[in-house]
């Protein structure tokens, strides 16, 4: 080959390799990649599995104290009632009131005296 046959298909080579690097195809960088949507969601799933947990708690908590106030509320009744009963009992077991009973049902009192009944023994 001559040398003009070479020039002439110099010229030729140079424009191809032009057109080939022109022709690169540029990706585009995700703008998230795959580990990072992992992190993403594992943490989105901690804080919503966190936020239930938290919400659930706090309800039962809620119940037991609506339940504990219910009870002491049953507990404070039972005590006034039985403080009324105790001062119905102070009124009844008075010894005027019982001969006083004992009269009206005809039974004689005898040069007796009447105490106040203690605790009663079973043996």
């Amino acid at each position: 080959m001559s040398a003009e046959q070479i020039r002439k298909q110099q010229p030729l080579q140079q424009p191809e390799r032009q057109k080939q690097a022109k022709v690169k195809v540029h990706k585009k960088k995700k703008w998230i990649s795959t580990g990072e949507k992992f992190l993403y969601s594992f943490a989105t799933t901690a804080v919503l599995a966190a936020s239930v947990f938290l919400v659930q708690t706090s309800a039962q908590t809620d119940t037991i104290n609506r339940d504990i106030r219910g009870l002491e509320q049953e507990i404070q009744q039972q005590e006034s009632l039985n403080e009324n009963l105790a001062y119905q009992v102070k009124e009844l077991s008075n010894p005027d009131r019982i001969l006083s009973i004992a009269k009206e049902n005809g039974l004689n009192i005898q040069n007796a005296q009447v105490k106040q009944a203690g605790k009663i023994n079973n043996e």
